[in-house]
C-alpha cells in the first residue's frame, strides 16, 4: 500500500470507511446471533484469537516487523487487557439488551476521547460548542437508559445490558487515549493490533474456562456463519482498514463518518433480528449522533 498522505477523501476512502461502518452496525447483530449458541467470553475469546491468526498470516505475506523492541510492551499490555474487559462486557451486555441499544450506547466513546485529549494535548481542549456538544449526546444516552427501568415494558434486566454497554464505550474511549498517549502512536498499527488480540483471546478463553459457560459441542451452520464473518470481517479486515484510513488519510473527515455506524446498527437490529423501533430509541439516536457532531466541530482559526 501506498504511504503517501492526502488531505482529503477520495472515492476510495469514502467506500472503504462506508463499509466498515456498516460492518461494524452488523457486528452487533452477528454477535446476538451467535450467543443464542456460544456463550459470551467464549465467543470473544475466539474472535480475538481467530483474528489474531489471520493478522500474524497478513504481517508475515507482508514482511511486517511485529516482534522487535520499541519500548512498546507496556502500553500494548495494558491495551489489551482493555479492550478484553471491554468485550467481555459488550458480549455479556449483548444477553440483556438489543443489538440495536447497544450500538447507541457503545457510541458513546468518542465523548471519553473528546474529555480526554485536552490532558494529552492541550491544543485539543473543547470550546463552547463541543462542551454544548458532550451536554446534549449525555441527555440523549440519559434518555435512551431511563427506559431500562420503565418497569414492564422493558425486558428484565436490560438495565445491565445498557449499563454494560455504557462501561464498554468507556474502555474503548480510554484504549484510544492510551495509544495517543504512549508510544503506541507510532507503533504499527499491526503491532498495536496484535497486543489487543493476543492479550484479550487469551485473557477472555481464560475467563470462559473459570466461569461457569457451558461450551457447545457444535455449531449450526447460521451461527458458524456469524462467527466467521466476525473474525475474519469484523475484527481483522474492517479493523486494518481502519488502520489504513487513519494513516493515509485526515483522521478527523475519517472520523466523523462512524457516525453512521449506530444508524447501520440500529436499522440491522429492527431488519434483521426483528427488534423494536421506539420513539425514544430514535430520539436518543438523533442527540447521539448530533451530539458527537459537535463534539468533532473545527474551530475555525480566526
Amino acid at each position: 500500500m501506498s504511504r503517501e498522505r492526502k488531505t482529503s477523501l477520495d472515492a476510495a476512502a469514502v467506500l472503504t470507511v462506508l463499509a466498515c461502518c456498516a460492518v461494524w452496525g452488523l457486528s452487533q447483530v452477528a454477535a446476538k446471533v451467535t450467543l443464542t449458541e456460544m456463550p459470551p467470553l467464549l465467543q470473544a475469546g475466539v474472535r480475538s484469537l481467530g483474528a489474531a491468526v489471520l493478522l500474524l498470516l497478513w504481517s508475515h505475506w507482508r514482511g511486517l516487523p511485529l516482534f522487535g523492541a520499541d519500548g512498546t510492551a507496556g502500553a500494548g499490555v495494558l491495551a489489551g487487557v482493555l479492550f478484553a474487559v471491554e468485550f467481555a462486557c459488550l458480549f455479556i451486555g449483548l444477553q440483556y439488551t438489543s443489538a440495536s441499544r447497544m450500538v447507541v450506547f457503545l457510541y458513546t466513546a468518542p465523548f471519553v476521547v473528546a474529555l480526554g485529549m485536552p490532558m494529552i494535548s492541550k491544543s485539543e481542549s473543547l470550546s463552547l460548542l463541543q462542551g454544548g456538544g458532550l451536554v446534549l449526546a449525555f441527555g440523549g444516552v440519559v434518555w435512551a437508559f431511563a427506559e431500562g427501568f420503565s418497569g414492564s415494558a422493558a425486558p428484565p434486566l436490560q438495565w445491565l445490558g445498557d449499563t454494560l454497554g455504557i462501561v464498554a464505550a468507556v474502555l474503548w474511549g480510554l484504549t484510544t487515549l492510551l495509544m495517543r498517549a504512549t508510544r503506541l502512536a507510532t507503533a504499527l498499527p499491526e503491532k498495536t493490533l496484535l497486543y489487543q488480540l493476543v492479550l484479550s483471546g487469551v485473557a477472555l478463553l481464560l475467563a470462559s474456562v473459570l466461569s461457569p459457560e457451558i461450551w457447545p459441542h457444535r455449531l449450526s451452520g447460521a451461527v458458524a456463519g456469524t462467527l466467521l464473518f466476525q473474525v475474519a470481517v469484523v475484527t481483522f479486515a474492517s479493523y486494518l482498514a481502519w488502520f489504513w484510513l487513519v494513516r493515509h488519510y485526515p483522521a478527523t473527515r475519517v472520523a466523523a463518518f462512524t457516525l453512521l455506524t449506530p444508524v447501520f446498527g440500529l436499522l440491522a437490529g429492527v431488519l434483521l433480528l426483528n427488534e423494536a423501533l421506539t420513539l425514544r430509541l430514535l430520539v436518543a439516536l438523533a442527540a447521539v449522533c448530533a451530539g458527537i457532531a459537535l463534539v468533532n466541530h473545527r474551530r475555525r482559526p480566526v
